[in-house]
C-alpha cells in the first residue's frame, strides 16, 4: 500500500489536468494541439464548461499510426513483467483519487456520482486484472501423430489496435478494451466519444506517465468521420474494437474490409425483462426499475420491454408505479439524485420523440415522459412508463436509449420468450421466477448473450465473457479471458527433432 504523502503527491499530478487550457491530443509519444478547438458541457448544468480540447486532425492520426506501427514491434517483445507493472501503475493511480474522477465522469457524462464513482473502481480493476493475465502463460505445446515432430501454439500481439468508445461508460468500455490490447503486447490508438473528453484525457495523462513506450498508446480526439474512418481504412492498424451505434459500427465494418482489418463491434440493442405469474414482486420491481431507468436507461444493457404474464400483470404495473414515482431526478453531482440528466439536447428531443411514438402507437402512457426542471438548467426527463403495449410497436423494436419502459402482456411463458426473441439484437435479457424448470429453461431459449435470473438485466462482472447476439455484436467476446481471442493472433509451429 502507498503512504497518505505518496497518494497526495499521486492526485496533486492529475488533478490538474482538466483545466482551463484546451486538452491536447498524445500524437506519436508527444502532446499537440490543432487548428479546431471544442468545448464539452455539462448536461447537468449547461452553464458548467467542463473542458475544452483540440480535434485531432488526418495527419494526426495518419502520424500516430505509423509510429504506433513501429513501436508496437519492441513492445510487442517486452518482458511480461513489465507488462503486469505497468498496469498496476494505472490502476494504482486511477483508485488514487477515484472521487475526483468519479467526478469528472459525473460531470461530463451527466451519471449520478455514486455510479461515476463505482466506474472509476471497475475500470481500475480491469487493468488490476489483465496486469495478472499479461503474465499467466499463453499458447500451448501438442503432441503429433507423426513421429519425432512437436507442434507449438504461440499467441502473438495483432499490433496496431484502434479502440473507439462511446460517452455512456467513457472509463469502463475504454479500460477494458485498452488493458488487454496492452497486456497482449499490442499498441493502441484511443478515439473516445467527443462528448466525453476529460475523462479519456486524465487516463491517457495518467498512462503517459507509467513505464509505457512513447507511442504505444495515443490518445486521439475528432470526429468519427475523420479519426474513425481513417482508423478502418489503414492497411497498418491490423483490429478494431468499437462500442457504439449500430450504423457506425456497420460503417467501419464496411470501410476496413479492403484492408481486412479485424472488428470486435458491440452496437445497439432492445433487451426484455419477462415476468412471470410465480415472480417475487419486489425482486420483480426492483429489477425492472433499475434495469430501465438506471443511469437514465442510457445502458446498452437497459430493459425497456417488460413482458409480464397475465396472471401478475396489473399487480406488477401498480407495484412498479409507486415505486418509480420515488425516483429523484437532478443533477448528477447531489448524492440524492438517482437519475441524472441526458448526454445532451440530441438525446432529450429522442427521448420526447419517443414518447409521441408510443402514444401514436397506441401504448397507454402513464407516468412521467417530459422534459423537467431541476435545480440547474440542464436535459432532464422524467422516466417514462408506457402500458398495453405490442412487440411490433417501434418503441419495442428500436434501441431509445431513454429512461422509457414499455410493458407488454402475455399469456403464458411460451409467449414471454417469442416476445423476448422478437427483435434484431440479442445482447440481454432477463426472467423473474420462482420456477426452476423456467428459469434453466430460459437460459436456452432466450436468443440473447448475456442471461439474467431474477436480476436486472444490467450489471455484468469484470472476469467473465460479454457480448451479444444477432445486431447487437460483431466478432469476438470482451473482456475475461476471452479477450485474448481479439487481441492476439495464433501461430502453429511445427518442429521436427
Amino acid at each position: 500500500m502507498k503512504n497518505l504523502k505518496q497518494e497526495e503527491i499521486l492526485k496533486s499530478n492529475f488533478r490538474d489536468t482538466v483545466s482551463n487550457e484546451p486538452m491536447k491530443n498524445l500524437i506519436a509519444g508527444e502532446w499537440k494541439a490543432s487548428h479546431e478547438i471544442s468545448e464539452n458541457i455539462n448536461p447537468s448544468n449547461t452553464l458548467d464548461k467542463v473542458c475544452t480540447f483540440y480535434r485531432g486532425t488526418y495527419d494526426h492520426i495518419f502520424d500516430t499510426i505509423n509510429f504506433a506501427k513501429d513501436v508496437q514491434k519492441d513492445w510487442g517483445k517486452s518482458s511480461i513483467y513489465l507488462r503486469q507493472e505497468i498496469l498496476n501503475d494505472i490502476a494504482n493511480k486511477l483508485m488514487s483519487d477515484k472521487d475526483y474522477y468519479g467526478e469528472i465522469i459525473s460531470r461530463e457524462a451527466g451519471k449520478p456520482i455514486k455510479e461515476a464513482t463505482d466506474e472509476v473502481v471497475k475500470s481500475a480493476e480491469f487493468f488490476s486484472y489483465f496486469a495478472s493475465e499479461s503474465i499467466r502463460t499463453k499458447g500451448a505445446f501438442m503432441d503429433s501423430p507423426r513421429d519425432s515432430v512437436d507442434i507449438e501454439v504461440i499467441n502473438e500481439p495483432v499490433g496496431v489496435v484502434g479502440v473507439i468508445t462511446p460517452w455512456n461508460y467513457p472509463l469502463a468500455i475504454a479500460a477494458w478494451k485498452i488493458a488487454p490490447a496492452l497486456a497482449y503486447g499490442n499498441s493502441v490508438i484511443l478515439k473516445p466519444s467527443s462528448s466525453t473528453p476529460a475523462i479519456a484525457y486524465i487516463l491517457a495523462k495518467i498512462i503517459d506517465s507509467t513505464k509505457l513506450p512513447k507511442g504505444v498508446f495515443s490518445l486521439v480526439f475528432g470526429k468519427g468521420g475523420v479519426i474513425g474512418n481513417a482508423l478502418a481504412e489503414s492497411t497498418k492498424v491490423k483490429a478494431i474494437t468499437f462500442t457504439g451505434s449500430v450504423g457506425v459500427g456497420k460503417e467501419l465494418a464496411r470501410r476496413s474490409i479492403t484492408s481486412m482489418t479485424k472488428l470486435q463491434l458491440e452496437m445497439g440493442s432492445k433487451n426484455s425483462l419477462v415476468i412471470l405469474d410465480d415472480a417475487d414482486i419486489n425482486i420483480a420491481v426492483d429489477a425492472a426499475i433499475k434495469g430501465a431507468y438506471n443511469a437514465n436507461g442510457q445502458k446498452c444493457t437497459s430493459c425497456s420491454k417488460l413482458v409480464v404474464t397475465e396472471g401478475i400483470y396489473e399487480e406488477f404495473i401498480e407495484a412498479f408505479k409507486t415505486k418509480m414515482k420515488s425516483l429523484v431526478v437532478g443533477n448528477a453531482m447531489n448524492p440524492t439524485s438517482q437519475i441524472g440528466p441526458c448526454i445532451d439536447k440530441k438525446q432529450l428531443d429522442s427521448n420526447l420523440a419517443y414518447i409521441k411514438l408510443g402514444i401514436e402507437e397506441g401504448a397507454t402512457l402513464v407516468c412521467g415522459g417530459e422534459a423537467i426542471k431541476a435545480e440547474t438548467d440542464g436535459y432532464y426527463f422524467s422516466p417514462a412508463l408506457f402500458v398495453d403495449g405490442k412487440s411490433s410497436m417501434r418503441i419495442n423494436q428500436e434501441e431509445m436509449f431513454g429512461a422509457i419502459a414499455c410493458v407488454i402482456k402475455v399469456k403464458d411463458y411460451e409467449e414471454a420468450i417469442d416476445v423476448l426473441n422478437d427483435t434484431e439484437f440479442g445482447l440481454s435479457g432477463g426472467i423473474i421466477t420462482n420456477n426452476l424448470k423456467r428459469a434453466m429453461q430460459f437460459k436456452h431459449d432466450a436468443d440473447i448473450g448475456n442471461v439474467m435470473i431474477n436480476l436486472p438485466t444490467a450489471g455484468m462482472d469484470n472476469h467473465v465473457p460479454f457480448g451479444g447476439k444477432k445486431g447487437s455484436s460483431y466478432g469476438s467476446r470482451e473482456k475475461s479471458y476471452a479477450a485474448m481471442d481479439f487481441y492476439t493472433s495464433t501461430k502453429t509451429a511445427y518442429i521436427k527433432y
